[in-house]
């Protein structure tokens, strides 16, 4: 998709998110919208979700697409490289990130984004998956970010 027409879907993608944020204040709930939303409107989303710290462990929370891998083993994989570093990760070809965990065998491309509690705490990430090679870039991982934040708005 080129770099134009990206960036104005995600722009109405965010307000869309934004104007239901209000709906509730259950964290839980602005994660599922969030992934819902995201999922269904932006067709190189191949799998779309939350994972959550809980207990040091990395949760699948919410998602959308083929069954998740549960638990993540520590520090391993592209989310717990966003933990670990907490920021952003894109990854153009999945096969040549190391540790990287296949929960399904034609995720190709990734993105991984930090989420931050309203303290500044990191408790989770957004983990988005293409079949396509190099499905993320810049925009995708700009606008996330933005969209992210309105968890805890």
């Amino acid at each position: 998709m080129e770099k134009e027409k990206k960036e104005n879907r995600y722009a109405r993608l965010y307000f869309q998110i934004d104007s239901l944020m209000s709906k509730s204040s259950d964290i839980n709930a602005r994660m599922a919208t969030i992934v819902a939303i995201l999922h269904n409107k932006l067709n190189y989303f191949f799998w779309t979700g939350f994972y959550c710290l809980n207990n040091e462990k990395l949760i699948v929370r919410t998602y959308q697409g083929p069954v998740a891998c549960q638990e993540l083993k520590k520090d391993t994989g592209v989310c717990w490289a966003g933990i670990n570093r907490q920021k952003t990760i894109i990854v153009e070809n999945v096969d040549n990130f190391p540790d990287h965990i296949a929960c399904d065998s034609r995720s190709k491309s990734e993105i991984v984004v930090p989420v931050f509690s309203k303290q500044g705490i990191i408790i989770g990430v957004l983990d988005v998956d293409s079949t396509k090679l190099n499905s993320f870039d810049l925009v995708d991982a700009e606008w996330l970010e933005k969209i992210v934040k309105l968890i805890y708005v």
